[in-house]
């Protein structure tokens, strides 16, 4: 994407951000260069951040705050609103929830689930999606999906449970090393204390029943005890609360929870498969 067109489709709090980051850079008598000094960018990375021709990553975000926030904490504040923009439409509703949740259980059935995705494969994932989106709108993309991460170590930690279909685990994107590599990160997860990883084998419907026919899900308990359920279909966000809504397709993840191989078996078959060579 240009950079004249990025001015012009500049977010509001990108804007913003471009202003005070430029009032306070000034009233500290500070150049564009030393600036980009003190923050470890160029002049012309921070030129660009001030006139939206590129807006300020949340890299770079930190890094205002620290060298002329004044402890005012506006540039912290705005990493979250500036990570909420860059996230697709349909899923900013849910990502506040997410980031909140105390229970978080997902299914999913054609990609790792994005909260377990590494940079690289989210990068091969978003970049040959379609319809496809510029380079800039690919990294933003990236980097709003790995700061979703950040719920793994939260203070309380929440209990994650993610079951994907075994299909998941073969389907590479961008190559066998990349694939590998999530493998051998989503084992990673798995181990973690608050991380439970469940794998829906593929013969599952040879063996008489099988309940993940309907797609995709994510199951949240909020910190207010509220249960809301979150779906997408063919790019568009779906959030349910309707209590019997949220309690048939509760029991449908229970279900679905049940016919997947245990929480060990399926940390050996993922370690088996990040060692297998193609």
């Amino acid at each position: 994407m240009a950079r004249a067109e990025n001015k012009e489709e500049a977010s509001g709090v990108a804007r913003l951000v471009a202003l005070l980051a430029k009032a306070l850079r000034e009233q500290q008598g500070l150049t564009q260069v030393e600036l980009g000094k003190l923050t470890g960018y160029t002049g012309s990375a921070i030129s660009a951040m001030e006139t939206c021709a590129q807006p300020a990553s949340d890299k770079m975000l930190a890094k205002l705050e620290e060298q002329v926030g004044g402890g005012l904490g506006v540039f912290e504040e705005a990493r979250k609103w500036m990570l909420l923009e860059k996230y697709p439409t349909r899923f900013r509703g849910f990502a506040e929830i997410e980031a909140g949740a105390v229970t978080l259980s997902s299914y999913a059935t054609l990609v790792v689930d994005g909260l377990f995705q590494t940079e690289a494969y989210a990068r091969a994932l978003i970049g040959g999606g379609y319809p496809p989106v510029s380079e800039q709108k690919r990294e933003e993309l990236v980097e709003a999906r790995l700061a979703r991460r950040k719920l793994f170590d939260r203070d309380p930690a929440p209990m994650i449970e993610l079951i994907l279909e075994e299909g998941v685990l073969r389907r590479p994107f961008g190559s066998w090393e990349v694939q590998r590599e999530q493998l051998r990160s989503l084992a990673e997860d798995a181990r973690r204390d608050n991380v439970c990883v469940q794998v829906l084998p593929m013969d599952r419907g040879l063996r008489g029943t099988y309940a993940g026919d309907r797609g995709a899900m994510k199951l949240v308990v909020t910190k207010d005890h509220e249960h809301v359920v979150y779906m997408e279909i063919e790019d568009q966000g779906i959030l349910i609360s309707d209590p019997p809504e949220v309690s048939q397709l509760t029991h449908r993840y229970a279900k679905i929870r049940a016919q997947a191989l245990s929480p060990d078996d399926s940390l050996s078959l993922i370690e088996r498969l990040a060692g297998e060579e193609r």
